[in-house]
């Protein structure tokens, strides 16, 4: 049974995607993607995975960075998110780790690339490195969640329960989580330009669903034993985090550090969930080192 969701009033199809400001679409065996790759086509490929609800322009700053470093950079947003497909499927961590492996395979990138992930990206990146350990040279996480359950408020449990869920995120959930993305700010200055970016995609029929269903099927739980796994690799860690984070907590840095100890780690003071966004000025000239050693 399909339920409608108020604001949600258009379509995903060839014609709205006309719309979108920038990248391009391919069609992947789960749906069609949005993505963008920029750079040289010779650059070390780097591909960049977004977090749980906010689309891939949360990487403008790193991308603009690193394509004009000479990197060969790919960033897309994950199903049910900006301008990717919403597919009727269980949005778990198998889905998201075979969207981006399908969307290698479709692109044609067989160098191993550096990746990284952003928050619910975190998980996404380190189970896809579990996966496909041959495709990966480094990894950068920001603020990764999965070393702990998130912590949910009461409304949010309340809306993992079938039927309540989609009456609360329904009637209750756009101007929520548009307030609760730009709770990712410690600096308050870019949230309007942030949340009009974000409202974009709210406007397209399966988002909401998506949102619930990535609840539902354990993307804000524990992924710990993966992070334990693709430590043991060795493989070379990047590791940011803003000591102000309210969405991921500074101290589940330390289950991260636990988990891969080799990790080269930087705190982003006065900073919250998104440092390379907020503070690219700090975060850039770290992320070129660690790319460039």
């Amino acid at each position: 049974m399909s339920f409608s969701y108020l604001g949600e009033t258009k379509e995903l199809n060839d014609e709205t995607r006309k719309g979108a400001a920038s990248g391009a679409f391919v069609q992947l065996p789960d749906g069609v993607t949005h993505y963008e790759l920029g750079g040289p086509e010779d650059g070390q490929p780097v591909v960049l995975v977004h977090g749980f609800s906010t689309p891939y322009f949360i990487f403008d700053p790193t991308f603009e960075f690193l394509t004009g470093s000479g990197f060969r950079v790919l960033r897309y947003d994950l199903f049910g998110r900006g301008w990717s497909d919403r597919p009727k499927l269980p949005y778990d961590i198998h889905l998201f780790v075979k969207q981006l492996a399908d969307l290698l395979d479709a692109l044609n990138v067989e160098k191993p690339i550096a990746l990284a992930g952003l928050s619910m990206g975190g998980p996404i990146s380190t189970a896809f490195i579990d996966k496909y350990p041959e495709r990966v040279d480094r990894h950068i996480l920001i603020d990764p969640a999965g070393a702990r359950p998130i912590g949910l408020t009461r409304l949010l449990t309340a809306s993992l329960i079938p039927g309540a869920g989609e009456l609360i995120v329904g009637l209750f959930g756009s101007e929520n989580m548009v307030k609760n993305a730009a709770a990712d700010f410690f600096d308050p200055v870019l949230i309007k330009h942030f949340q009009a970016n974000y409202r974009i995609q709210m406007q397209f029929s399966g988002f909401k669903r998506a949102i619930l269903s990535t609840m539902r099927n354990g993307m804000l739980a524990s992924f710990y034993d993966y992070y334990q796994r693709v430590g043991r690799l060795k493989k070379r860690t990047l590791l940011f985090w803003g000591r102000n984070d309210n969405t991921v907590p500074f101290e589940h840095s330390r289950d991260i550090l636990a988990a891969i100890p080799h990790t080269e780690f930087h705190i982003i003071e006065n900073c919250g969930h998104i440092p390379h966004y907020e503070k690219p000025q700090v975060v850039n000239p770290i992320l070129l080192e660690f790319l460039r050693k």
